[in-house]
């Protein structure tokens, strides 16, 4: 899983081929730590088929205000340069999986 910043999210998300599921998060974030397992793990199962990237919020706080980012972790979920979902909070495993495959192309 690649953590990017502000400069690379254009090229990184929004012209990504994949449909990219981005993590917010911060580094003093205990639900953030809790799901950084979580993430790696399905960006294992999914590679090829979905790009996992972590932005931090705190380096990134424009960039996340953009997004309506208020509460973290916040995952948002983007397919052709547009977000197509989002999750926020912890979630296990299963939840996000189920919505990763809703949103399509998992």
């Amino acid at each position: 899983m690649k953590e990017i910043n502000s400069a690379a999210f254009a090229q990184e998300v929004l012209q990504s081929e994949l449909p990219v599921l981005v993590d917010f998060f911060a580094e003093w974030c205990g639900p953030c730590r809790m799901l950084a397992p979580v993430m790696q793990e399905l960006s294992e199962k999914y590679e090829g088929k979905v790009k996992f990237v972590k932005l931090n919020v705190d380096q990134a706080p424009e960039l996340a205000s953009s997004f309506g980012i208020n509460s973290i972790p916040a995952l948002l979920y983007f397919w052709n340069g547009q977000v197509k979902g989002s999750s926020v909070g912890f979630a296990r495993r299963e939840d996000l999986e189920r919505k990763l495959n809703a949103w399509g192309k998992a």
